[in-house]
């Protein structure tokens, strides 16, 4: 297939560019590289430099690429920016996925794989989060992704696009080409990571009073290359749908640190500060339907082996795509 990656030069796209190459499709990458990095471009693949932003530039890219479906990754993405300058996410993670939409129906591309996020489901009163759980976002940034969901059933129903979108919580790991570097690190494997490498000095740990084993939150991190490849499946979903993609297990705060120590054999010095307002205990999902629907189970779920593959990438990368 030729698939058109919105977002390939960012962390989970351009796993996706990787192991679509891989299985032989044809691959074109469009972003605009404020988030994403020009090395994490994969090679092998056309890449065109726009932004989402431009009605103009989404239709060319299109037009000239000509896919058989679109994976949208293009997004910002950190809760607590989204909480001080909202616009921001309501006009990049709508407005602008509104113009690829407009786009796609302009050229004819009549199928999309949506990178969501667990998000969207605000502050769940059950766990593992099922696709039945009741939407109830506490941020603008799961307002935006269950706004672009809404979009996506209007557009499916009105011009006939049909979509998969897929939510989740933690990415997590890296291959040998590709892993996580973001400009303002927010996730916890790598910010631990750099303090093994010497980047940080120590890792903030953010409540340990919690009703977990613990006493620290836990969250279910997926492998970059497990997420890669349900949005591959996704690809072939015989109609649209909703996904949620988990472990259905999760780990906690300490047992991240704990297996960042173990694999890179380094101290891990951390700080312990009091809980974050609106962080739940425990946070994880229910991937039955996918696996039931799709056949995608995660390949990854131990813990040390996601860290490991992350650790060997920022060993070979200790300042990120900069080197």
């Amino acid at each position: 297939m030729r698939i058109l990656v919105v977002g390939g030069a960012g962390y989970i796209g351009s796993v996706c560019a990787e192991l679509l190459l891989d299985e032989g499709h044809e691959v074109a990458i469009f972003d605009n590289l404020t988030e994403g990095h020009g090395r994490a471009v994969d090679s092998r693949a056309k890449f065109i430099q726009g932004e989402l932003a431009n009605p103009e530039q989404v239709e060319a890219a299109l037009s000239d690429t000509r896919p058989d479906a679109v994976m949208h990754f293009a997004a910002n993405a950190l809760v607590a920016e989204s909480m001080r300058d909202p616009s921001k996410y309501f006009r990049n993670n709508i407005c602008n996925g509104l113009n690829l939409l407009d786009g796609m129906i302009s050229t004819r591309v009549q199928r999309i794989v949506f990178s969501s996020t667990c998000a969207i489901f605000g502050l769940p009163d059950q766990l593992p989060i099922d696709e039945m759980t009741p939407s109830h976002p506490i941020n603008p940034y799961g307002e935006s992704k269950l706004a672009f969901e809404k979009i996506l059933q209007w557009y499916d129903r009105i011009h006939g696009l049909k979509f998969v979108s897929l939510r989740y919580f933690n990415a997590a790991g890296a291959t040998e080409n590709f892993g996580e570097d973001h400009r303002e690190e927010t996730h916890l494997i790598p910010n631990v990571l750099k303090v093994a490498l010497g980047r940080k000095s120590t890792v903030e740990i953010y409540g340990t009073d919690y009703d977990t084993p613990d006493g620290t939150c836990i969250r279910d991190y997926i492998h970059i290359l497990d997420l890669a490849r349900a949005h591959i499946l996704a690809l072939g979903a015989p109609g649209s749908a909703f996904y949620n993609l988990g472990t259905g297990g999760g780990s906690s705060v300490r047992e991240v640190v704990e297996a960042c120590a173990k694999i890179s054999g380094r101290n891990i010095a951390t700080t312990e500060k009091p809980r974050r307002p609106g962080d739940p205990p425990r946070l994880v999902a229910s991937s039955e339907k996918i696996t039931k629907e799709l056949g995608w189970r995660p390949r990854f779920q131990s813990l040390e082996t996601i860290v490991e593959s992350a650790w060997k990438w920022h060993e070979k990368f200790p300042n990120g795509y900069e080197d």
